[in-house]
C-alpha cells in the first residue's frame, strides 16, 4: 500500500510549539482556577478533613462529574488556542490541515498532563521528609523505612517506658499497626497486646479498658481504610476518564480553531443566528 507524499512548504514546521505551549498554559490556568473553586465548595473526592470519608457516595460522584467539567473547559479552551494560534498550513490540503490542527490539540493535551505530572512529582519529593514513617531524614534509608517499617518496629519494640518517650513515633508506630486491620489476616494478637499495653501505660487505664479501646479502634480503622480505598479507586477512574475525554475535546477544539483561522473569522456568541464576523 503506497500513497503520494503530501505537499509541504520548505521550512514549515509540522508542530508549532509556541501555539502548543500557549494552549497548555491557558489549560493549566483554567484547570487550577476551577479546581480551587471546587475545593472551596466541597467538590473534592479526597480531603485532609477527618470527616471526608463520611461523605455520601453521591457527593463523590458529583465531584467526579465536576472533574469531567474541568477537563472539558480547560482542554477545550486550550485546544482551541493551540489550533487557532498555530501558523497557517501551507500544505494546500484541507484534510491535512485539519489533521495537523487536531494533532496540535493532542500535543497541547499531552503537554498539560506532563506538566501536571511533574508538579505532582515535585510536590511528593518536597514532602519526602515528612513521608518518612519513623521521622528519619530523607535519604537512601527512606525506601527501607517505608517498605519494612512494621518489621523495624518489631525489631526495636520495647515494653519498658523510656524516660523521654517520643509520642510522635508511638503514634506513627500505632498507625502502621492499624493499617494491618484491612489485611486478610488482620492485626496479629501480639500487636493487639502491644497496643493495649501501650495505651494502658500512657493513659493510666486498666488493661481490660485499654484492650476494649484497641478493639474498637481496630474495627473503626478497618472501615476507614476501606472507604479510603473505594474513594481512591473512584478518584483514579474519574481522573483517567476525564483525561481521555479531555484529549478528544482538545483535538476537536483545535480543529474548530483551525477552521476559524483559515476562514479569517472570530467567533461571536451573542446571537444564535450570527456566530462569526470577518477579521
Amino acid at each position: 500500500m503506497s500513497g503520494a507524499a503530501l505537499p509541504r512548504e520548505a521550512g514549515e514546521p509540522f508542530v508549532d510549539w509556541r501555539a502548543v505551549w500557549a494552549g497548555a498554559v491557558v489549560a493549566a490556568g483554567i484547570s487550577f482556577t476551577l479546581l480551587a473553586f471546587g475545593s472551596a465548595i466541597g467538590l473534592s473526592i479526597a480531603s485532609t478533613a477527618p470527616t471526608w470519608r463520611q461523605s455520601s457516595p453521591w457527593l463523590w460522584l458529583l465531584s467526579g462529574v465536576y472533574l469531567v467539567f474541568i477537563a472539558l473547559c480547560s482542554f477545550g479552551f486550550g485546544g482551541y488556542i493551540a489550533g487557532r494560534m498555530r501558523s497557517p498550513s501551507l500544505a494546500g490540503n484541507l484534510h491535512e490541515a485539519e489533521f495537523r490542527d487536531s494533532m496540535h490539540g493532542v500535543c497541547m493535551w499531552g503537554l498539560s498532563v506532563l506538566i501536571a505530572a511533574l508538579l505532582t512529582l515535585a510536590t511528593m519529593a518536597a514532602g519526602e521528609r515528612l513521608a518518612a514513617p519513623s521521622g528519619a531524614a530523607a535519604g537512601p534509608s527512606v525506601v527501607g523505612e517505608t517498605a519494612i517499617a512494621a518489621e523495624l518496629d518489631g525489631l526495636f519494640r520495647s515494653y519498658r517506658p523510656a524516660a523521654a518517650d517520643n509520642i510522635e513515633y508511638r503514634r506513627a508506630e500505632a498507625a502502621r499497626i492499624l493499617l494491618k486491620s484491612d489485611t486478610k489476616a488482620g492485626v496479629p494478637p501480639e500487636d493487639r497486646d502491644y497496643l493495649a499495653e501501650l495505651v494502658s501505660e500512657r493513659q493510666g487505664i486498666s488493661r481490660d479498658e485499654a484492650t476494649n479501646r484497641v478493639d474498637t479502634i481496630i474495627a473503626q480503622s478497618k472501615d476507614a481504610i476501606h472507604k479510603a480505598r473505594v474513594a481512591a479507586v473512584l478518584q483514579a477512574f474519574l481522573i483517567a476518564a476525564a483525561s481521555l475525554l479531555g484529549a478528544a475535546v482538545a483535538s476537536f477544539s483545535a480543529i474548530e480553531g483551525g477552521r476559524y483561522r483559515e476562514a479569517g473569522t472570530v467567533p461571536i456568541w451573542t446571537s444564535p443566528f450570527r456566530r462569526t464576523t470577518p477579521l
